[in-house]
């Protein structure tokens, strides 16, 4: 019974997170256009440390995709 219980905390965990992931992102995305530019990062140290890494496709903005994989 303790093995489902924790098999299910940790399903609610990571689908809550995911959400939680979208939330950032559609907080971040200040202007709404889908994607997040270098200067709407800039209020995260965090998201701005790792944002070349993550803008793999060098467009100087992270789609919903690139922010994933933050």
């Amino acid at each position: 019974m303790k093995s489902i219980n924790k098999t299910l905390a940790l399903i609610a965990l990571a689908s809550s997170s995911a959400a939680f992931a979208a939330s950032d992102f559609d907080k971040l995305d200040v202007d709404g256009n889908g994607a997040i530019s270098q200067s709407e990062a800039s209020v995260d140290a965090k998201l701005m440390g790792m944002f070349s890494e993550l803008d793999t496709d060098q467009n100087g903005e992270l789609s919903k995709e690139e922010f994933s994989k933050a």
